[in-house]
């Protein structure tokens, strides 16, 4: 296609260039400013970083929201809450009155969100497997979502509190817990398929 382009069309297209030059240089000297605060938390960021799904910037900004102080907050459970990942339990009279989560830190919670969607998409971890696992159970991808950031809530507690690395239970860890439940779960669903199952275990040298 042949089209016309002059003067004021280089005019305009001038500004925008000069502009994400400036928005460029604006995120490099960000970028300078927070790798200098974040020099202090080398140790911090390199332990977070080892969860899978949180990279460096997910990790600046749960040291960014929190402190990395880890005293701030008695339990995992307290920590959860405070940002938001911990749905309510309000019953009365035997009756569930709400299941929402609280306002929380809404750049935490953003963060983690993106860590949890990135986790959901590798393979053999015990994020991997528990977002799936939700997902089926629940039906409801935020659901979902926010009960694997509490989970990410809760392991960061304990590394910053303990000074500990990461220790991932493993992809096949609901499966190790409860074997007779996923046993019986596949078998269902293969006699939905219309199937009929005779179960021979594997003989091990």
């Amino acid at each position: 296609m042949i089209g016309r382009f002059g003067e004021h069309h280089a005019f305009l297209c001038r500004m925008h260039l000069d502009r994400i030059d400036a928005l460029t240089r604006d995120i490099a000297t960000l970028s300078t400013r927070i790798d200098a605060l974040m020099a202090p938390f080398r140790a911090v960021l390199r332990r977070l970083d080892t969860i899978p799904g949180i990279n460096q910037r997910v990790a600046e900004v749960i040291i960014a929201e929190t402190g990395a102080d880890m005293s701030r907050f008695p339990t995992p459970a307290h920590l959860a809450s405070w940002a938001g990942v911990c749905p309510g339990n309000h019953e009365s009279g035997g009756r569930r009155k709400s299941g929402k989560t609280r306002k929380g830190d809404h750049w935490l919670t953003g963060s983690l969100g993106v860590a949890v969607l990135a986790a959901g998409r590798g393979t053999d971890t015990y994020f991997a497997a528990q977002y799936a696992r939700l997902i089926r159970r629940l039906g409801n991808k935020q659901k979902a979502i926010v009960a694997v950031e509490h989970s990410m809530l809760t392991a960061v507690w304990h590394m910053l509190s303990d000074g500990t690395d990461y220790h991932d239970l493993g992809g096949d860890y609901f499966l190790r817990r409860d074997p007779d439940r996923e046993r019986r779960r596949a078998i269902t669903a293969l006699n939905r398929l219309g199937y009929t199952v005779t179960l021979n275990p594997i003989q091990t040298a």
